[in-house]
């Protein structure tokens, strides 16, 4: 275990639950999570966790896991919906003091075949809003730096690999690209036991045939390749680094006819990037280009003061 990644929800099926079918539970997978000996039952995945509760018991619980794992970088991954309970996040990180070492967001462009559809395509913020949010409020907080954040959401080649970068992460994950190299072919039977590439099933007939060894090379190559392509275009933006990209290298095309700039299409009366600590003042407050950040700042402000109890208290 090199890190610890607490799911709150993910860009497929953002606040929805899932269950594990007993069809899917093999003898190791029922050791690791606990449910016992034969016959198996569904495992329910349900929405929340019991560890917490509030953002308050989220960060206490945050401090709680590097404690018990001698230091381990943890965090959490989620697909923005409402951004002034992220905002009570940033506000629990400044009362507790904890903060998490890095921050995953999730597109809502995520999918995956277990997902209901309506989910996938209606619920969530889309991966560049999201990364922009978060980016910005973790900025006018004075929180930036302390934390990494790491963005998924369609992250398949090199030009989107060098966008979300600019856009203000740190580090890209990508799922859908790299099972694509790995065999998926979308069949939509993830949750079935059934996928005929056995990617997403335990059945000894169907998962023959993932041959690791020439399947960890397509994947491989598939990296190497698409790393390949974000630095060739970095390098033609006369750029050193995934780190000097900005959305003022990046111009997009709106509408079929006019061309701007992603820096200026961010920076909309929702999404832009304050000043660093501009949020923890009212003067800040009052004088943000997007008056609703603002709002939402202050918003976050009351749903975690609504629900803290200040003790440092996490019943486990």
């Amino acid at each position: 275990v090199k890190m610890i990644e607490i799911k709150l929800s993910q860009g497929a099926k953002p606040a929805h639950g899932g269950i594990l079918p007993a069809a899917k539970i093999t003898p190791l997978i029922a050791e690791a999570r606990g449910l016992g000996s034969p016959p198996y039952q569904d495992c329910n995945s349900p929405p929340r966790h019991s560890a917490f509760s509030t953002p308050e018991e989220l960060m206490l619980f945050v401090g709680k896991l590097r404690e018990m794992s001698d230091g381990k970088p943890v965090g959490f991954k989620f697909c923005v919906g409402d951004p002034a309970e992220f905002a009570a996040l940033c506000h629990a990180m400044i009362d507790t003091g904890i903060t998490p070492d890095f921050i995953t967001v999730d597109g809502s462009e995520g999918g995956t075949g277990a997902a209901p559809p309506e989910f996938q395509d209606a619920v969530g913020m889309p991966l560049q809003e999201g990364l922009v949010l978060v980016d910005g409020m973790l900025i006018g907080a004075n929180l930036r730096d302390k934390i990494t954040i790491i963005a998924s959401g369609k992250v398949y080649n090199g030009f989107s690999l060098v966008r979300t970068l600019a856009l203000g992460a740190d580090i890209c994950n990508a799922a859908r690209s790299m099972m694509f190299a790995l065999g998926c072919i979308q069949a939509l039977r993830c949750n079935s036991n059934d996928c005929p590439t056995g990617i997403t099933t335990q059945k000894p007939e169907l998962s023959s045939s993932l041959d690791v060894d020439h399947k960890s090379l397509r994947v491989y190559n598939f990296q190497k390749a698409t790393v390949h392509a974000a630095k060739e275009l970095l390098g033609a933006a006369g750029l050193r680094s995934g780190q000097d990209v900005t959305p003022s290298h990046i111009f997009y095309r709106v509408e079929g006819r006019s061309v701007r700039l992603m820096e200026d299409g961010k920076s909309t009366s929702y999404f832009h990037r304050p000043k660093a600590g501009s949020l923890l003042t009212d003067e800040g407050i009052s004088a943000q280009r997007s008056p609703q950040l603002g709002r939402w700042w202050v918003e976050g402000g009351k749903k975690y003061n609504s629900t803290k109890r200040g003790d440092g208290y996490l019943a486990l």
